[in-house]
């Protein structure tokens, strides 16, 4: 995976004259409440108004059984998102968490609980963390067929940082109840 189109390209802040590069971020989109496709949909268009930040490709849609989940959950519609940002991979976590929140999503203790909206950081370029609230990459996505597969649509040739080329990744997983949704589709302005 590359870490910007051209890893020469910096922004400078003007307020700051602080430069910041670009670099190329992998974010999970996943619902499985309420209108799922339309919080999908309002995800990607809260990330494309979001400054600094500009929303490259938008994979298509999959339908996922859910993994790790209460019983009783419902199926995820998916996808993910490609984007470039000079934001810094904090800033970047606290807008996916205020999307997350103005689509209604609540804290629950209970792990992988039904969400009407998750709006995960996989890759911010080749950002490393392992903080808290922070891990990057994603400590989970190679293990995901719902964040593999759309990836490997609109990025065939990506990596996760450390980890290994994405299809694969997603060759090595058994079927995680994966069913790619051509009649569904989200779109890019």
């Amino acid at each position: 995976m590359t870490e910007t189109p051209n890893p020469n390209i910096v922004d400078a802040d003007t307020l700051t004259g602080e430069m910041r590069p670009i670099r190329r971020c992998v974010i999970a989109l996943g619902s499985n409440l309420g209108d799922r496709l339309s919080k999908l949909q309002g995800a990607v268009h809260s990330l494309a108004d979001t400054p600094q930040v500009w929303v490259t490709e938008v994979s298509p849609v999959y339908e996922t059984e859910p993994l790790d989940s209460p019983d009783g959950s419902g199926p995820y519609l998916n996808a993910v998102v490609l984007l470039d940002t000079t934001l810094p991979a904090r800033m970047l976590l606290d807008r996916a968490l205020a999307i997350e929140s103005a689509f209604g999503r609540q804290p629950s203790e209970v792990r992988n609980a039904p969400r009407p909206l998750d709006v995960d950081l996989i890759v911010v370029g080749e950002r490393r963390a392992s903080e808290e609230t922070l891990t990057l990459p994603h400590p989970r996505a190679h293990e995901r067929a719902f964040v593999l597969a759309p990836w490997a649509d609109v990025e065939p040739e990506a990596e996760i940082p450390g980890v290994g080329p994405v299809t694969e990744l997603l060759a090595k997983l058994e079927d995680q109840g994966v069913t790619r949704r051509d009649d569904l589709q989200l779109e890019l302005n």
